[in-house]
């Protein structure tokens, strides 16, 4: 990774982004700028103080049914509204697990600064992670396969690895469930079959399950590129398991999972799915860091983006420019955006408007609302729009113990530049809620996290704001 050294970190606008009593460094010459993000960024994690969070299934509430990793996907809006009327909502009882990581890149799109924070209840004022910046990596962390029960009753530590050889590593972290993030690994693999001509993006594909799944859906035909969109944009688990089920088809889902190691991204991994229908894709993993460096390669920078231990040199012709240019439109025009960018509920007190993105016009309705495939949204996003700063092309995902969101982040013209990658998963998923949260609107789409996250994006959005290089300094390669 290219060092890079600035002259001044903006130190106002961080302070008043993290909170009032946080200590924000200032950089001169010759200082470590992604030190000083990492630093940024883990005082504004811990600046939104969870602990005042509720939890709607405290662990005495819960059945000890719940434990060996049970089937996990984004749940209706029904049920959403079930749960939160639950009355044994209480404090949540511990720090939860939060993995961070921010990737700034230049203006072709090559990786200028890095920074990764985890927070858990072993690591209540959180941990910068040290990074190999020619990697873009670490071996510094013991990452542990998440499972609900284990956080809940075992003080948040995992006790089944998710890397080989890591035993010894001075970070343990029990890694959050990806949620539907996932899709970006399915959709990695569709396109690389793609770029193989295994897979026909134009083609029909009939998904015809043996057995049935209760996300996955009956019988369908549709365009490939069809289902790939759908699982991007609006989320849509049908066709993911139908996506899942081609690659299963095709054998390859093996091959996947070990491209993501080859190409220097070992946490991403989905295993354990129903070759039958596509469904079960609980045993899915991945850090921040790769994912981020997922979106790296799909962002298509120029030249080497990083070297993997074994001195492969990774570029963006890992995928084509056909594909890369379909992943990005489908990240484009995101439909969710309600985790670290809250323009789907613009204008309510309540969640806070977190990444000031523009929302992508395909779901604005004439009125300005939003209807995103079976979810209804009454906020008009226009004023909103009219403020906007930046585009966000992401992928967002939850469950009832998952909160996630990774996308690339570029600023509007005439806007202050900023053009970075951001993830974030936590545990905080739909059972966690806002003590003065208000009731959700009858026949909208209900909000789903609490509204930390929309704080902390908008957090880091204002540092990497602030973070921007002096005209006379430049990215330098060692």
């Amino acid at each position: 990774m290219r060092s890079f050294r600035r002259g001044l970190f903006a130190a106002t606008a961080v302070t008043a982004l993290v909170g009032a009593t946080a200590t924000v460094p200032t950089a001169t010459a010759g200082e470590d700028v992604s030190a000083l993000l990492a630093e940024s960024l883990r005082q504004a994690v811990v600046a939104q103080d969870f602990k005042d969070v509720l939890d709607l299934t405290p662990p005495d509430q819960v059945a000890a049914s719940r434990a060996g990793a049970p089937e996990k996907h984004d749940p209706l809006p029904a049920s959403e509204t079930t749960r939160l009327g639950a009355t044994a909502a209480r404090p949540l009882h511990q720090t939860p697990n939060m993995d961070l990581a921010v990737i700034e890149i230049d203006r072709m799109g090559r990786p200028i600064a890095m920074a990764d924070v985890l927070l858990s209840p072993q690591y209540p004022n959180g941990v910068v992670v040290p990074l190999n910046r020619k990697g873009l990596s670490t071996d510094q962390v013991r990452y542990r396969w998440w499972d609900d029960t284990e956080w809940d009753v075992n003080g948040g530590r995992g006790t089944r690895d998710v890397l080989p050889g890591r035993e010894n590593a001075p970070i343990d972290f029990s890694s959050p469930y990806p949620a539907s993030v996932l899709k970006l690994m399915v959709g990695f693999g569709v396109l690389r079959l793609a770029d193989q001509g295994r897979v026909d993006l134009d083609a029909v594909y009939d998904y015809r399950p043996v057995t049935q799944h209760p996300v996955c859906g009956g019988p369908s035909s549709k365009v490939i590129r069809q289902h790939f969109d759908e699982m991007i944009t609006k989320s849509q688990n049908e066709s993911t398991c139908a996506l899942i089920k081609m690659l299963h088809d095709l054998g390859a889902w093996d091959e996947v999972n070990r491209t993501f190691a080859d190409l220097g991204m070992p946490t991403l991994m989905v295993t354990g799915t129903n070759p039958e229908n596509g469904g079960r894709w609980i045993g899915s993993n991945m850090s921040s860091i790769d994912t981020a460096k997922l979106l790296l390669l799909v962002n298509g920078g120029a030249g080497v983006l990083w070297t993997t231990d074994a001195g492969r040199q990774v570029t963006r012709d890992e995928l084509t420019t056909a594909s890369r240019v379909q992943f990005l439109k489908s990240l484009n025009n995101q439909g969710h955006n309600e985790m670290l960018s809250t323009t789907n509920h613009c204008g309510r007190d309540y969640p806070v408007q977190g990444i000031p993105q523009e929302t992508p016009a395909r779901w604005v309705q004439p009125d300005g609302t939003m209807i995103v495939g079976s979810a209804v949204y009454d906020s008009d996003v226009r004023p909103c729009d009219a403020a906007a700063e930046v585009t966000f092309s992401h992928k967002t995902g939850w469950v009832d113990t998952t909160g996630s969101d990774a996308g690339i982040v570029r600023s509007l013209p005439g806007k202050a530049r900023r053009n970075y990658i951001v993830v974030a998963f936590c545990n905080l998923g739909t059972d966690y809620v806002d003590t003065y949260r208000p009731a959700n609107r009858p026949n909208v789409f209900p909000v789903l996290y609490t509204e930390k996250y929309a704080k902390l994006g908008k957090a880091v959005d204002d540092i990497m704001t602030a973070l921007q290089p002096l005209p006379h300094i430049t990215a330098q390669t060692p």
